[in-house]
């Protein structure tokens, strides 16, 4: 079970702390709306709402934003959220996954169609991409939250299929992954043993990945960073490889 994944999950690179962390916040707090509207607002019971408030205290998101989204949800004038995914290419044939919450499909379509026209990929059809990929169960921790032996043993400990460690450019996480159908199980024995989360949520990840270099890398970022900027989109997935050299070139 023990390894290390150069492959990142999120292959996009912004600017500005503060604009960045507005930004998940905003996307968190639609996702418990979504969460509540469907389910109830009770995480103990909706699994999702589970989900949604592991990874916002994962990123110390305030409890009165945390709780102002449940409000929200359970309001009699909620909005109406819709999940809608999206599948396309990108430059060199590269697969793109888009997760978004929308009130008006036809807006979010256009905005993320022409996302793809102008920045060298195109849109494609309903699993036009994803079935090249596994929808599974991850939990991250920081590095400082268990050693990589402990972490280990908790995962197995609690059902995961899988503990590796992967770098970044903020030191790195604890990556635990596990079957969708027993992520809130596996997510609750570990937050027993090494504490709460820094996320708990449902993701894809590739069979294959497929190497990008020189500036195609640098307009597949930009692909990437223009779809996760847009209101409606919450996630965005692609299944590339690039060099540091290139990706911090991208990066600008």
């Amino acid at each position: 079970m023990a390894g290390h994944s150069k492959f990142a999950n999120i292959m996009h690179r912004k600017g500005g702390q503060d604009k960045k962390r507005a930004a998940q916040f905003t996307k968190l707090a639609r996702e418990m709306q979504a969460a509540v509207k469907l389910g109830g607002s009770d995480p103990a019971s909706n699994p999702r709402l589970f989900r949604a408030i592991a990874t916002a205290r994962g990123m110390n998101m305030p409890k009165d934003n945390i709780q102002r989204a449940i409000d929200r949800g359970a309001g009699a004038n909620a909005e109406a959220l819709e999940e809608v995914r999206y599948e396309g290419f990108g430059p060199g044939g590269i697969g793109v996954i888009v997760e978004s919450l929308t009130d008006n499909r036809n807006r979010t379509a256009g905005e993320i169609r022409a996302a793809f026209s102008k920045n060298g990929g195109n849109l494609g059809e309903t699993n036009s991409v994803s079935f090249l990929w596994d929808r599974i169960g991850e939990i991250r921790y920081p590095l400082a939250a268990a050693g990589e032996d402990a972490m280990l043993e908790a995962a197995i400990e609690a059902g995961a299929d899988d503990c590796v460690v992967e770098d970044s450019e903020e030191g790195g996480d604890h990556v635990v992954t596990c079957r969708m159908e027993a992520l809130t199980e596996v997510s609750q024995a570990l937050a027993a043993t090494i504490g709460e989360s820094a996320s708990a949520k449902f993701i894809w990840r590739p069979q294959t990945t497929i190497p990008v270099t020189g500036d195609a890398v640098a307009t597949l970022v930009k692909l990437l960073n223009i779809l996760d900027d847009l209101d409606d989109v919450q996630t965005v997935y692609a299944n590339f490889e690039a060099s540091d050299a290139d990706l911090e070139k991208a990066a600008g």
